[in-house]
């Protein structure tokens, strides 16, 4: 698959999913204030707002992907975190209102803070370099 062709399917994917589903999980943190307890509700607006924070930045980056010289994998790499950081809190708060023990996913949300870590850090490199080559 060509650069251009999937950074222009990250930017669907991200114009879509990472911006609408925080505006969703928003809606559905205000409709759990009486299921979930007061911890339970921080965290998951924890989740929520990484989720958006990270979305408002693969719109921003994915647009502007062509002036800034930069390939697609910080794009994978904030999907993946975003994905592995937010959707295991929302899931650890629900493990209580649902009835399941979920506890097994606790070590999921470290490991997608880590992949956005690394996601930033690569991101900040690939700039770097894109700048001295200008």
């Amino acid at each position: 698959m060509a650069l251009n062709s999937r950074i222009q399917t990250y930017q669907i994917l991200t114009n879509d999913d990472e911006v609408c589903i925080p505006i969703l999980c928003i809606l559905i943190a205000h409709s759990l204030k009486n299921i979930l307890t007061l911890d339970e509700l921080s965290s998951f607006e924890v989740g929520v707002r990484y989720q958006m924070y990270h979305g408002i930045i693969m719109l921003v980056l994915g647009l502007n992907a062509k002036e800034i010289s930069l390939n697609s994998y910080y794009l994978f790499g904030f999907t993946l975190g975003t994905i592995l950081f937010s959707f295991s809190i929302y899931w650890l708060c629900a493990d209580r209102a649902i009835g399941i023990d979920l506890s097994f996913l606790g070590p999921i949300t470290p490991i997608g803070g880590g992949v956005l870590i690394l996601t930033w850090v690569y991101l900040i490199i690939q700039i770097a370099k894109s700048k001295n080559k200008n």
